[in-house]
């Protein structure tokens, strides 16, 4: 998919809009709805950057060392992180009954779909195993 300012797409778990594009960064608006969870992720050729505007949930993040960490992710915090490459990423909606919406920024070389690696996914999307 080629990412155009406007294009807005539903996933199983919420969706997203994208709000700025060029040849070396992305920004989306992602909605993630109650209960829901993106996939639990790495990318090889971006850093991603992430902004809670509003609701809460939780980041778990796994470093390359093998090093495990929980995050409470919420606007209330004025919560932000920066993903790294190669880090295992999650972003779980643990808000009861309201949507949570991050604004996330691609920074890198590659800043396509394609840049992603999933070990769990609650829809069925692994394409490489762990």
């Amino acid at each position: 998919m080629a990412h155009t300012v406007g294009y807005k797409e539903d996933r199983p778990w919420g969706g997203f809009e994208v709000l700025a594009v060029d040849s070396a960064h992305v920004v989306k608006r992602l909605v993630v709805n109650p209960g829901k969870r993106l996939s639990d992720q790495r990318h090889e050729g971006r850093v991603e950057h992430w902004v809670c505007v509003d609701g809460v949930g939780l980041v778990h993040l796994e470093f390359q060392d093998g090093r495990k960490e929980t995050i409470t992710f919420s606007r209330y915090e004025n919560s932000t992180i920066t993903i790294p490459t190669r880090v295992w990423h999650r972003l779980d909606n643990t808000g009861g009954g309201a949507p949570l919406v991050i604004i996330e920024t691609w920074v890198g070389l590659t800043c396509d779909e394609a840049d992603i690696e999933r070990r769990d996914d609650d829809f069925g999307r692994v394409e490489v195993a762990a």
